[in-house]
């Protein structure tokens, strides 16, 4: 166990899993409640998490994902949906365009951070066919998936790669 900086230093898109070991229901049950203890506006939680386990199904996310094989071989993927209309009801237009994304995409990334203090990785995936996700899981139209996360123990630790300086990024006032 890290403490939070070792976690986020720790995190690292993982593209090869050991496809013997499961998920203990344990941890995934822990990565779900970080997933749901995310801040979010107003805390609605405009969002739903669909964990994704059959073989079959994590075969048709990585063909909606443009074939990004990792999807299959992780044995959980967590699908992140933006609940727009419930943001909406309480923030009008900004609720739908912005806050319900937003608070999907941050518990998804507690979610990823539980990940790697559960000792497992993740990649985080938002290049996918977003028609094709709500059809292969049934997806209510008022429902928006955002995020695909895979989760499982990994095979290799890839290289970490760099990270821009601060100074490019950072203003202060």
């Amino acid at each position: 166990m890290w403490d939070f900086f070792g976690t986020v230093r720790h995190r690292h898109s993982v593209r090869k899993y050991q496809t013997d070991i499961a998920v203990e229901r344990e941890k995934l049950h822990a990565i779900l409640e970080m997933a749901c203890a995310a801040p979010s506006a107003g805390d609605l939680q405009a969002y739903q998490i669909i964990v994704v386990s059959t073989p079959a199904e994590r075969d048709g996310l990585r063909t909606a994902a443009g074939g990004q094989a990792f999807l299959s071989e992780a044995p959980i993927c967590l699908v992140f949906c933006a609940d727009p209309e419930a943001s909406a009801k309480q923030y009008g237009e900004r609720g739908r365009s912005l806050y319900a994304i937003q608070d999907a995409t941050i518990a998804a990334a507690y979610a990823q951070l539980a990940v790697v203090a559960a000792g497992m990785g993740s990649t985080w995936v938002g290049a996918f066919d977003e028609a094709a996700v709500k059809e292969l899981l049934g997806i209510p139209a008022h429902q928006r998936p955002v995020a695909l996360l895979s989760i499982g123990y990994p095979a290799e630790m890839p290289e970490p790669t760099s990270r821009r300086h601060l100074s490019e990024i950072v203003q202060y006032r």
